[in-house]
């Protein structure tokens, strides 16, 4: 049995497992919509069971937001201590989050979707739940490796992309929940981002601080403040980056179906 937590913001707002699964071979025995306890405070969760060939497997699914639209929790009062002790606590193999994102970089327009290699946080909020003790955890590798690297092959192969196509990316923290201006994205590129987006790497730090293997997939949803050809003073709209990031799930689903459905997908971390 694989156990598989996601995580949805407004990349994917719900998990549609008979529409957004089924289409994989994954039929639904079982589906539930629970709320667990923390110390840190309640969060919602749907546990959906899962059959394929006989075998049965697991998703919990968490929105990050706490909201079905995916337009709830604004992103800077979002708990992300209860969210990730919530997964921990599932005995997950893995947690994958769907981000929607930003893009300023030419191998990823909008409606790719890629990984997350590293991330930069510069915003100088803490993400720990280490308040009382010194505690450091390493973060030179922050997202499984040994996960990301089938998720290429899986991305690669749906998207119908070539080796060379550059897949692996450094997501850049913003505060939010303003978007950034476009004198903010030129210095984020220069300084090595190549997305944006205001909640990812706060799961990432938590999940490294509970040994949980993490990584994030990313959907371009739009290109960042300043970089939309033709139109350097185009504002941005948080519905039609929702709408943009939700149209493009099929290689989402694809990840997570393979992760689900061939054990060489979900390979070990020991």
């Amino acid at each position: 049995m694989v156990r598989l937590g996601v995580i949805g913001g407004t990349g994917l707002v719900e998990l549609a497992v008979a529409d957004q699964l089924g289409a994989f071979g994954l039929s639904v025995t079982r589906s539930d919509h629970v709320r667990v306890d923390t110390p840190y405070g309640p969060v919602p969760l749907h546990v959906v069971s899962l059959e394929n060939e006989g075998a049965v497997h697991e998703v919990v699914f968490l929105q990050r937001h706490h909201d079905a639209s995916g337009h709830g929790r604004p992103p800077h009062k979002i708990n992300h201590r209860a969210n990730m002790k919530a997964m921990a606590d599932a005995n997950l193999d893995l947690v994958v989050a769907v981000c929607s994102v930003g893009t300023l970089h030419p191998e990823f327009p909008p409606g790719a979707v890629g990984l997350a290699k590293q991330y930069i946080d510069f915003t100088g909020v803490p993400s720990t739940f280490h308040d009382d003790a010194s505690t450091f955890t390493s973060a030179t590798v922050p997202f499984s490796p040994v996960h990301n690297t089938v998720l290429e092959q899986v991305l690669r192969k749906v998207q119908n992309l070539p080796d060379e196509t550059t897949l692996n990316f450094t997501y850049w923290l913003t505060a939010g929940p303003q978007f950034e201006t476009a004198a903010e994205v030129d210095a984020i590129e220069r300084m090595g981002g190549d997305m944006v987006g205001m909640t990812m790497p706060r799961e990432a730090k938590l999940a490294l601080e509970l040994s949980l293997p993490y990584v994030a997939v990313c959907i371009s949803s739009n290109w960042a403040a300043g970089r939309q050809p033709g139109d350097a003073t185009k504002a941005l709209d948080h519905q039609e980056v929702s709408a943009q990031a939700n149209d493009r799930l099929t290689p989402v689903m694809a990840c997570l179906a393979a992760l689900l459905t061939e054990e060489k997908m979900m390979p070990s971390t020991e």
